[in-house]
C-alpha cells in the first residue's frame, strides 16, 4: 500500500508526553512521525494556557507551558520529527507483517511499525456557541481554529471569546484584517492581563470593534457566511454585522473521539495499559500519558515522561527485531543523532 509518510513510530498526540518520546525514541534511532488534530505542538499547554506556570517538572522550580513546549522542540530536534497538525487520528489498518497503516481526517496515510498513543485526555474537539444553524457555516465562513492566519488578510472578521486564545488572535489578526471585532459575553476578560491590556489599546485605537456584554446569537447567508447577528446582553438590542468570517473561540473540550473504537480495553474513559511498557491489549500500539489507565495511574506530565522512556525501550524491539536493546546513558554518550 502506498502511503503518504513512512516512519518508525507514529506517536498520536502532539502534547508534552508524545514531545518527549520523539527524544526518548531518537536516543535509540528511530524515527518519528507525530499526529495532532490542533494546528500547532503543544496540546492543552498550547492552546488553553501558554502563559501558566507548573511547578512540578524535575530542574525547574517554575517553567511557563508555553516555555516547556519550545523546550521540548529543541530537545526533539536533533532527531528530525516529522508532523501532520490538524488532522485528527481516525483509523488504522493492521498489516500481515504487523506493521500498521494509519490514516487522518483528511485520509493522510502514514505508515508505522508502532504507534503511540499520547493524546493526554483525548482528541480536542471545539466548544461550539449554541447558534441553530453554525454547522451549515463550518469551513463556510465559521472557523474554530485559526489555521492559517494569512488566510483572514484583508477580510472582515469577527471572533468571540474571552480567554487567552481570543485575546491573543484578536492581537495577532488585527494587523492584517481589513477590520476585526471582538465579541465577549462578560465585561472582563479572563485571559492574560497584559493581553487585555492590549485588546482595550487596540479597541481604544480604533484598530478593533470591542463589543462586551454581547453575544452572537444568529449567521446569515447564502452557501458562505455574510453576516452575523449580534445581540447585547443587558437591552436584548440585535445587529447585524457584514463579515467574511466567523471565528468563535471557546475552548477545546477533550474526548477520546475516534481512537475508542479501535479495539482498546476502556477503563473511566482511558485506554487500559500493561505497565511493563505500557502497551495496550493491541499488540505494536501503546499508550502514554493522561490518554491512559493503571491501577496507581497519576494525571502528570512527568508521569507521562516516565511512561515514554518505558515505552521507547518496549518499541526498539517491535522496530529493531534483530538488534540487542543496551541502555545506554547520555550522561555518558550525549544525545546522539539518527
Amino acid at each position: 500500500m502506498v502511503s503518504d509518510v513512512q516512519t518508525d513510530i507514529c506517536i498520536v498526540g502532539a502534547g508534552p508526553v508524545g514531545l518527549f518520546a520523539i527524544f526518548e525514541a531518537g536516543l535509540l534511532k528511530m524515527r518519528c512521525h507525530v499526529v495532532d488534530a490542533l494546528p500547532q505542538v503543544g496540546g492543552q499547554l498550547t492552546e488553553i494556557y501558554p502563559k501558566k506556570p507548573i511547578y512540578d517538572i524535575p530542574g525547574f522550580p517554575s517553567v511557563l507551558a508555553g516555555e516547556l513546549v519550545d523546550n521540548l522542540m529543541e530537545q526533539a530536534k536533533p532527531f528530525e520529527p516529522t508532523f501532520t497538525l490538524g488532522e485528527r487520528a481516525e483509523r488504522y489498518e493492521q498489516l500481515e507483517d504487523g506493521t500498521f497503516i494509519l490514516y487522518t481526517s483528511d485520509n493522510t496515510k502514514i505508515a508505522a511499525k508502532v504507534i503511540v498513543i499520547a493524546g493526554g485526555l483525548g482528541s480536542f474537539e471545539p466548544r461550539k456557541p449554541p447558534i441553530s444553524n453554525i454547522a451549515d457555516f463550518e469551513r463556510k465562513g465559521v472557523e474554530y481554529m485559526v489555521r492559517e492566519p494569512e488566510a483572514f488578510r484583508g477580510k472582515d472578521l469577527v471572533l468571540a471569546g474571552g480567554g487567552d486564545s481570543a485575546l491573543d488572535w484578536t492581537i495577532e489578526l488585527s494587523e492584517i484584517a481589513k477590520s476585526l471585532t471582538l465579541v465577549h459575553r462578560n465585561e472582563t476578560f479572563r485571559g492574560a492581563p497584559d493581553s487585555v491590556e492590549k485588546v482595550h489599546e487596540l479597541a481604544q485605537a480604533g484598530k478593533i470593534n470591542l463589543l462586551l456584554k454581547s453575544n452572537i446569537t444568529a449567521l446569515q447567508g447564502n452557501g458562505n457566511l455574510e453576516a452575523v447577528t449580534i445581540t447585547d446582553k443587558a437591552t436584548k438590542e440585535k445587529k447585524t454585522l457584514n463579515t467574511d468570517y466567523f471565528i468563535p473561540l471557546f475552548g477545546l473540550s477533550p474526548k477520546l473521539g475516534p481512537i475508542g473504537k479501535w479495539g482498546f480495553e476502556i477503563e473511566k474513559n482511558a485506554i487500559k495499559v500493561d505497565t511493563f511498557d505500557y502497551s495496550t491489549n493491541i499488540k505494536g500500539i501503546y499508550a502514554i500519558g493522561d490518554v491512559n489507565q493503571y491501577p496507581g495511574k497519576l494525571k502528570l506530565i512527568l508521569c507521562g515522561f516516565h511512561e515514554a522512556a518505558l515505552m521507547a525501550q518496549s518499541a526498539f524491539g517491535i522496530v529493531f527485531p534483530d538488534k540487542k536493546f543496551s541502555l545506554k546513558y547520555t550522561t555518558v554518550n550525549g544525545a546522539p543523532t539518527l
